[in-house]
């Protein structure tokens, strides 16, 4: 059944439009610097995420495991990752702890020693009997280097098999980042996060997964029954832009990776000069992977990089850290 719907969300991923509501970043404007005093060749990506070092500010977030064709795609572009410097997350890995043989479908270590390397579990299973020694082996499985628990409200009520249960997670999530061995990223999926939600958790890093880019309510809507397909059709816009979201969780100083809807290399700026750390992308790069294997992802992601380091050349940023507050 979950390997059934695992490729369901591959197949709609790339099939199907599956983007909804804003991101904010139309509304946010860089300041521009009509004589930078910069040379742009001088101009440095390098950034370190929870202290791990980045080449460029971005990670490739998690997209698939466990199913056919899984491994491939995760070895591909965990081997562009280790290419590029940049840091790279897997699916969800409940397949795998549930069966041990889809192991090999996640494992990247061995072509992709360097990269910043991200576990994944679903937050929800603390509540259907996941805890700590789950989290564990999620992390040891593909020795990473942090475990993103993924928190996604809207798709598990609107999915028929959806786990509906989010009730004392905040506890439960917090008690976990207080003993996991690695760090613990608070990962959103498409809705976004508030503030009074984020200051509530007690976590390494929040990947912010706000609203705007890929709608999981509207996935869901190309799956199921007539009443599924219409309520998810309802909530496919539904919660806080990505914009919204970093802006107001940055107040709280915590590392904050920007994701949901970055689309370009100028949308990756301002998420950084929102107070992102780095950015995180997905439906391009699993579209390019599709229709065009790794040199699609590599030439898509050389055209990001080139934006970026426009954008920072035009607001007079010679590095990462100088383009935060540039809006």
């Amino acid at each position: 059944m979950i390997d059934k719907r695992k490729k369901d969300h591959l197949r709609i991923s790339i099939e199907k439009e599956v983007e909804s509501g804003t991101t904010g970043f139309e509304d946010i404007r860089l300041v521009h610097e009509a004589l930078p005093e910069l040379n742009f060749d001088d101009i440095d990506l390098k950034t370190k995420f929870l202290g791990k070092p980045l080449s460029c500010p971005v990670i490739i977030e998690g997209i698939t495991g466990g199913v056919s064709n899984a491994r491939k795609i995760n070895r591909d572009l965990s081997s562009i990752a280790e290419k590029f410097g940049i840091g790279f997350g897997v699916g969800s890995q409940r397949m795998a702890i549930e069966n041990p043989e889809l192991a090999d479908t996640y494992q990247v270590r061995d072509i992709a020693p360097n990269i910043f390397l991200i576990a994944n579990l679903g937050a929800v299973q603390l509540n259907y009997g996941y805890g700590l020694e789950e989290c564990e082996k999620a992390i040891d499985m593909i020795d990473a280097d942090a475990l993103a628990l993924h928190i996604n409200p809207l798709h598990e009520v609107i999915q028929p098999e959806g786990n509906r249960n989010f009730s004392n997670l905040i506890e439960k999530i917090n008690s976990i980042s207080g003993k996991l061995k690695k760090p613990l990223i608070a990962k959103c999926v498409g809705s976004g996060i508030s503030y009074e939600t984020a200051k509530k958790l007690k976590v390494s890093a929040i990947d912010v997964g706000g609203s705007g880019g890929t709608s999981w309510s509207l996935i869901e809507s190309y799956r199921g029954n007539v009443k599924t397909k219409k309520i998810g059709k309802t909530f496919a816009g539904w919660g806080i832009p990505t914009a919204e979201s970093i802006r107001e969780i940055s107040k709280l100083g915590v590392p904050l990776i920007g994701s949901g809807g970055i689309r370009t290399g100028l949308d990756a700026a301002k998420a950084i000069a929102l107070g992102a750390g780095c950015v995180g992308i997905a439906l391009p790069i699993l579209r390019e992977w599709s229709s065009r294997g790794e040199r699609g992802v590599e030439e898509f992601l050389d055209q990001f990089l080139t934006e970026l380091r426009i954008a920072m050349f035009l607001t007079g940023s010679k590095n990462v850290r100088e383009l935060k507050g540039k809006i």
